[in-house]
């Protein structure tokens, strides 16, 4: 007797949950919730198979990965040379903290008129120097306003993978470097086996703050460039922004918007699970 109501048991908590209210309440909401991910998911599949998409998705992509390069390389060193203790420290340390209290209006202005085609002081310096022959129109041109915007990007975006690897440089233990030179290593010794594992955790961090921001860049495409030449440098933040409020189609300019977001949202699970997923390098 007591086997056959052992037996029984899961039967009836399957039936139990069957017919418990949770269930019911999803068996009910389950017809509205599919047609409502039926229509968000149409107008984001019209929008993928547009010509546009392609050609924004690679601009994007490119972009985002030349200024999260740039970023990186340039912020390590600068993060080492803030971090040795001489007199001009506290001056350095606060010009590289100068472009992030720009807001990025101001710093796409800024650059705007750098890289004026008459008044610039990027063509006035270069051909004062004989380096050039004469006065470019660095914005007009599809590859020197692609590398203008990402210079001006990442000069704006810098100083925050600065101030984390600064961080995390002064965190490293001195004990660490003193055995490395009683090991005989040497600055490339030190630097390849004490402060690069170090700075794995900061890098990927960084990494990832870089990355969003280049998939959501606009106000400086928008200011510098405006897409142009072409479609040459419109990303998708740039293409949603036309389609929504120069072609007034809201719709199909909220499915670019929704792209976006998922593109984001799959760019940060794969950095988390790269940065959680590597334990504590420093045991």
């Amino acid at each position: 007797m007591a086997r056959t109501e052992t037996l029984l048991v899961p039967a009836a908590r399957r039936r139990g949950w069957a017919s418990s209210p949770t269930f019911f309440a999803y068996l009910l909401n389950a017809p509205p919730i599919a047609l409502l991910a039926a229509l968000v998911a149409y107008p984001i599949v019209d929008v993928v198979t547009s010509n546009l998409f392609p050609c924004s998705l690679w601009v994007t992509l490119v972009f985002t990965f030349w200024s999260t390069v740039g970023v990186l390389l340039l912020a390590l060193g600068a993060a080492l040379v803030a971090n040795e203790k001489t007199p001009e420290q506290p001056v350095l340390r606060a010009l590289l903290l100068l472009p992030w209290a720009m807001p990025g209006v101001v710093t796409a202005l800024m650059w705007k008129w750098i890289f004026h085609p008459k008044a610039g002081a990027l063509n006035g310096l270069l051909y004062s120097f004989g380096l050039i022959p004469k006065y470019r129109s660095w914005l007009m041109s599809p590859d020197s306003s692609y590398i203008s915007i990402i210079t001006a990007n990442v000069w704006n975006t810098l100083p925050f993978s600065v101030l984390v690897l600064l961080a995390a440089l002064q965190a490293i233990p001195s004990e660490l470097y003193d055995a490395a030179k009683v090991d005989g290593a040497g600055a490339v010794g030190r630097f390849r086996f004490v402060t690069l594992p170090w700075l794995i955790h900061p890098i990927l961090i960084a990494l990832i703050v870089q990355a969003l921001g280049g998939i959501r860049i606009f106000e400086i495409i928008y200011l510098l460039t405006g897409g142009g030449p072409g479609n040459s440098s419109t990303t998708l933040g740039f293409a949603a922004y036309i389609t929504s409020f120069v072609s007034t189609d809201i719709g199909r300019g909220n499915a670019w918007a929704y792209t976006i977001a998922l593109l984001t949202f799959v760019i940060a699970v794969v950095y988390m699970k790269v940065l959680y997923g590597r334990g504590d390098i420093r045991t």
